[in-house]
């Protein structure tokens, strides 16, 4: 490992595997304060940045090895800089980035944030009663849009005659603001969609036949993102999640000819909600069944929210079988509401969105998606300072269902 001085602005020691950076060298790491590694690997093919949470992570390999304490090589580390990784100190940014000294500073930045949602249809106004019940401690007001006329004057109305008596500041206020306005936020919820299929739709994976149309419009938007600088979180909870987020990233990176330029959207920035509520799906069936139960303590959730999602029952006592009965399961509970002749939408908003957005915004665990070798995949992780996701020692049968899960998403375009 070499180690240099940052001589901008003096507020980082650099870490890294390469030996001839532009930078002045010094002989050992310093105790205290924070130090970024430093890599290459083209734009894109993984995360711009994100926070080391174990010495495996001193590369620029990235993908479902990543998720993994037994398929990343292990790496010799200094123990300065192994107790600055174990004391959350030390965060990661590709030098090859076109902007990666701006990927230097910690994401989010501190304080409660303004939040700006896009569409007020069944998931959006559900969505947005979540966040002003139970969003004060973090989200400041709550901005909404929906270009049909007359509905977000209607829920502004509606939600600010919710309040706690005699603590009348204690939600965050709902205002109307026009679509200009989107971007001037902290965190951007896309809710929007082109096509949401009705309740007659009882077969095959419903979410996946919204792609099309939905893509074109979650480009729009995150093309809009890129015009406005945008810094913030951009959020996505429309159907399909995980494609229309490698969507939104990758064109938000092209200029006017459809060249690469890095000026868009970041990895850290982007992330799906949608398998908040897998996860809650697959523990109401272990609630059910005592087959499943051990995925109450012991579960885990990956991949999207739809077709090619992974239930685990257990990561230490894992039983493929049982493992893949749960996952169809979750898969079709969907179609399950759809055969009440009813659509699926209050669970997703409150588990996927709600909930998990809360617990995204408070620095905690929760289940999102986030970018990973060029993906983005649903796993279990945590936005404070960057993105971290959970590593576990994963058995080889799950392994290798999270590896078709990724191939199968590198094929959507």
């Amino acid at each position: 490992m070499y180690y240099y001085q940052d001589t901008e602005t003096f507020a980082y020691t650099f870490c890294s595997h390469l030996p001839d950076l532009p930078f002045p060298k010094v002989s050992a790491p310093p105790v205290t304060g924070d130090m970024i590694y430093l890599f290459r690997r083209p734009p894109l093919a993984g995360r711009d940045s994100f926070a080391v949470t174990h010495p495996r992570l001193l590369t620029d390999r990235e993908g479902v090895e990543t998720l993994s304490t037994r398929h990343l090589p292990s790496r010799e580390t200094d123990p300065i800089l192994l107790d600055a990784i174990t004391g959350g100190r030390v965060r990661a940014v590709n030098l090859n980035h076109p902007r990666w000294r701006e990927l230097l500073l910690p994401f989010p930045g501190p304080g409660k944030k303004r939040v700006h949602l896009l569409a007020l249809g069944d998931v959006g106004s559900t969505l947005l009663t979540g966040l002003r019940l139970m969003g004060g401690d973090v989200i400041s007001s709550i901005g909404i849009c929906d270009v049909r006329p007359g509905v977000a004057d209607r829920w502004a109305f509606e939600l600010n005659q919710i309040a706690l008596p005699w603590d009348y500041d204690a939600l965050p206020a709902v205002d109307v603001i026009a679509p200009e306005q989107l971007f001037d936020c902290d965190v951007f919820l896309f809710c929007a969609s082109r096509f949401v299929p009705d309740t007659a739709v009882k077969t095959g994976d419903v979410r996946m036949a919204q792609y099309e149309v939905n893509r074109e419009l979650v480009v729009q938007y995150a093309r809009k993102a890129r015009e406005a600088k945008f810094q913030g979180l951009f959020c996505v909870v429309s159907d399909p999640v995980d494609p229309l987020c490698r969507a939104a990233l990758t064109e938000s990176n092209k200029d006017e000819t459809g060249t690469f330029d890095g000026q868009g959207l970041t990895t850290r920035q982007v992330r799906g909600f949608g398998l908040g509520v897998m996860n809650a799906r697959a523990a109401y069936y272990a609630k059910r069944d005592p087959r499943f139960a051990a995925f109450l303590t012991e579960g885990r959730s990956f991949g999207p929210h739809g077709n090619g999602l992974v239930i685990a029952n257990s990561i230490d006592h894992y039983d493929d079988a049982i493992s893949r009965e749960l996952t169809a399961r979750t898969v079709h509970a969907n179609l399950e509401m759809r055969e009440m002749g009813f659509k699926p939408y209050v669970a997703p908003a409150l588990s996927s969105g709600a909930l998990s957005l809360l617990l995204c915004l408070r620095g905690q665990w929760h289940c999102s998606s986030v970018y990973l070798g060029g993906v983005f995949m649903g796993v279990k992780n945590r936005l404070s300072g960057d993105v971290a996701v959970e590593q576990l020692p994963l058995p080889e049968a799950l392994y290798r269902r999270l590896q078709n899960t990724a191939r199968d998403l590198s094929e959507i375009l």
